[in-house]
């Protein structure tokens, strides 16, 4: 039978870990709400700077192809991987490889912005959200 100093610290680490998770969930609906202003600031400077929203593509997780989406706005990097829609809701333009959505348009889910695009993935391949919204900007139309 364990001790109860055992299951004293159990408890305290449960609770820890419970505090935490807590935290966190906190910092990411912060962060979030922050880049969900930047981006609709970014929609309004796009019209103000006449940019034409366009039919927005996804790419499969694997293989290759283009998959036709019910969204309309930007993309905003030049892989095409992240789109924003004229309401200012932000897309991961990644979708399961599928037939019939090679066939029909696929339904991509809006998803919550983060504060650094990229973050956690290869070297080089991460910026700010405010900076490449910058970049998006600046390059107007003359965008894939």
């Amino acid at each position: 039978m364990p001790s109860d100093d055992a299951a004293d610290r159990r408890a305290e680490r449960l609770e820890n870990a419970a505090y935490h998770a807590e935290q966190h969930a906190r910092r990411r609906a912060e962060e979030g709400e922050r880049a969900s202003i930047l981006v609709r600031q970014f929609v309004k400077d796009a019209v103000a700077a006449g940019l034409t929203p366009k039919p927005l593509e996804a790419k499969p997780y694997s293989g290759s192809g283009r998959y036709r989406t019910d969204v309309v706005g930007w993309y905003l990097r030049r892989d095409r991987s992240i789109g924003v829609d004229a309401g200012g809701s932000y897309f991961l333009l990644v979708v399961p490889p599928s037939l019939r959505s090679r066939l029909t348009r696929t339904h991509v889910p809006a998803a919550d912005p983060p504060m650094v695009v990229g973050a956690g993935g290869r070297d080089g391949e991460s910026i700010p959200l405010p900076d490449l919204l910058r970049l998006r900007l600046e390059a107007g139309d003359n965008f894939p």
